[in-house]
């Protein structure tokens, strides 16, 4: 195995996957059609006002008296969190034309949920700084897998230049979500009826989703005793959450209902302005002042989304370990939160999933050598 292990996908699983191989001094190279780490993981900043701080538009969120290998990770790394805030009442919109209804939760009825000082990219960043310098390779396209009758696999990738680049690799991790595997990389010899079937069959987390951020001046809804809690059936946000940094300004953060076709149809701007005046009817005229607002459709990321994704789920998807067979069971290993069937959707899916890629990489090394 002279050759890299190749990991295709710079998300948190492919460069935990990176980091934990070279620990192991297993050389291994990271492939990312991207222009930026990260993948799901996005924190943004306003772009008028970054001095109000770094906003998720994607995970926001872990739970560590549940979730240890995120927590083990984050206490390595001397990451800071703080709690999810959480004090106050929550709202509830249930009808059309009535105000909404605020309920004080039973205390503790929620478990606690953390968020990192700096967003979830500081997570990424911190992973990533401990890979030696090169091994992340941005705007590579992985397009093609070709496994030769010796055994040899050849990738190939297209380069930001317009160039293709064919690269060697001792075995594949696929850190990528299983439909955007099934649908960008041609595989030769082609896999297994059976295997496509199901990764086609694994809706990618977050994929049909879009989030919305208001970021404000100041956490007003605090001063009247809300949570920023929110549960709403009107919409367009059907879920909003307290979204601000652990000083100073203040933000809400609300996943839109509106189905991801729809969510086209109606615009960006359209649906803004939905928001804002969805913010106004549950927080009053403080929600007007909004200093900036971000917005990110996952539906239209074509690193993330396939068009099956467009279709809303109606049930928490089956996660878990694609099967393999045939002459690919060896050369590939899957990674990313789909493959876990405990946390899949979570952040610590995608690290017990670059745990067991790694393993795998481990067990297949010790059989050849």
């Amino acid at each position: 195995m002279n050759n890299p292990v190749v990991i295709i996908g710079a998300g948190l699983s492919g460069l935990r996957a990176a980091s934990l191989l070279t620990e192991q001094g297993i050389k291994c190279r990271v492939l990312e059609a991207r222009d930026r780490i990260g993948g799901r993981v996005l924190t943004t900043s306003a772009p008028n006002r970054p001095e109000l701080g770094n906003f998720d538009l994607g995970p926001t969120w872990f739970w560590p008296q549940y979730e240890r290998t995120i927590a083990d990770l984050v206490k390595e790394l001397n990451l800071r969190t703080f709690d999810q805030y959480a004090e106050g009442a929550m709202l509830s919109e249930r009808y059309q034309n009535k105000p909404p209804e605020r309920y004080v939760l039973p205390e503790n009825s929620n478990a606690r949920s953390v968020r990192f000082m700096g967003g979830v990219q500081s997570l990424i960043d911190a992973v990533a700084n401990i890979l030696p310098l090169g091994i992340v390779e941005l705007e590579k396209r992985v397009t093609a897998i070709q496994l030769d009758e010796s055994g040899a696999i050849t990738l190939e990738a297209d380069l930001a230049s317009g160039k293709k680049e064919k690269i060697p690799a001792s075995a594949v991790i696929l850190a990528l979500s299983p439909r955007i595997v099934a649908n960008h990389i041609k595989f030769s010899p082609s896999l297994p009826t059976s295997l496509m079937t199901g990764l086609v069959n694994k809706p990618t987390w977050m994929a049909g989703q879009a989030k919305a951020v208001a970021i404000y001046d100041r956490p007003f809804w605090r001063e009247q005793g809300l949570s920023g809690f929110v549960s709403s059936w009107v919409g367009p946000l059907q879920e909003i959450h307290d979204a601000s940094p652990n000083t100073g300004s203040g933000a809400l953060f609300g996943f839109l209902g509106i189905p991801a076709r729809t969510r086209q149809e109606l615009g960006e701007d359209k649906i803004l302005n939905l928001v804002i005046n969805q913010l106004v009817r549950l927080f009053g005229p403080s929600a007007k002042n909004v200093s900036s607002i971000l917005y990110k459709d996952w539906a239209t990321d074509s690193e993330t989304a396939v068009d099956e994704d467009f279709n809303p789920l109606r049930d928490f998807p089956v996660y878990g370990e694609p099967q393999k067979e045939g002459v690919w069971e060896k050369k590939i290993i899957f990674a990313g939160t789909e493959t876990n069937s405990q946390y899949g959707g979570h952040l610590e899916g995608a690290l017990l999933s670059a745990e067991q890629a790694v393993s795998e990489i481990t067990n297949l090394r010790n059989t050849f050598s």
